[in-house]
């Protein structure tokens, strides 16, 4: 039998809202694995240390300016790396916003749209704009970064964890619909981890000291550590994965009720 292939050579790959934290590790990891990719963020300044740090290590990068919640914009951002490398190969949606932290019934309509409309219809849209290159390739990735906020609510998140089981849902969705493209569609889900996004929970030291104690490990995740899951999901040791959800998250999901003395 043969060794399963993590070597992503030859492949192209698109990672949304890589500016930093798990988009930046994960486009760096596939980078390092061959592929040539596109990192995407609101702004091009801000992929500035990203497409260095790639170039810095000998690989091919793309850093293209696109709003997750602007359809032409994705649709272009889409044309000009199809120009640019001749197609894409897989697609990691990572771009997220949570402008609320609160009870659910105090978020006005306008937070519910922004949410939903970047952290689902974003992910949509990328997905839309990237499945007919892959259709015509014979095949393709697709990854979307969700949370474990997805399978269950947290205090005062409740509005980004609706949308990040929404995605849970549209992965399921499409990977029984583009099975028969030979796109596999997966799901990733991070724990706590390290990153400025996060930073509201782990910069406060109450909080991140309680949610430590709900982790079996006993600690904050790093970027890096989603990147080796992220690597099989884009590879060709994947290809009769499709559908799944993936967590990465120190054992918090699978913690004891510590019941008992």
């Amino acid at each position: 039998m043969s060794q399963p292939s993590f070597d992503l050579s030859g492949k192209v790959a698109v990672v949304t809202g890589a500016s930093r934290g798990i988009g930046a590790a994960i486009a760096a990891c596939y980078a390092r694995a061959g592929a040539r990719v596109a990192v995407t963020a609101r702004s091009h300044e801000s992929l500035q240390e990203i497409n260095q740090a790639i170039e810095a290590e000998g690989g091919q990068v793309l850093p293209l300016a696109a709003h997750s919640g602007d359809r032409d914009a994705v649709s272009q951002a889409i044309n000009e790396i199809e120009k640019a490398f001749g197609g894409i190969d897989i697609l990691v949606n990572n771009a997220a916003t949570n402008p609320h932290f609160g009870p659910v019934l105090e978020a006005d309509e306008a937070l519910w749209d922004k949410i939903l409309d970047v952290n689902l219809k974003g992910y949509a849209r990328w997905i839309r704009a990237s499945v007919p290159g892959m259709r015509r390739s014979g095949g393709g990735k697709i990854i979307n970064v969700a949370s474990i906020l997805g399978l269950a609510p947290g205090e005062g998140m409740g509005l980004y964890a609706i949308s990040k089981a929404a995605v849970l849902m549209l992965t399921k969705t499409l990977a029984t619909e583009l099975a028969g493209d030979d796109i596999q569609v997966n799901a990733l889900a991070p724990g706590f981890i390290k990153t400025r996004f996060s930073a509201a929970l782990w910069a406060d030291e109450t909080r991140s000291a309680a949610l430590q104690a709900r982790i079996p490990q006993g600690r904050v995740g790093e970027a890096e550590e989603l990147t080796g899951m992220a690597l099989y999901l884009a590879s060709p040791a994947s290809s009769f994965t499709t559908g799944s959800v993936f967590v990465v998250d120190g054992g918090h999901c699978a913690g004891s009720l510590n019941i008992g003395g």
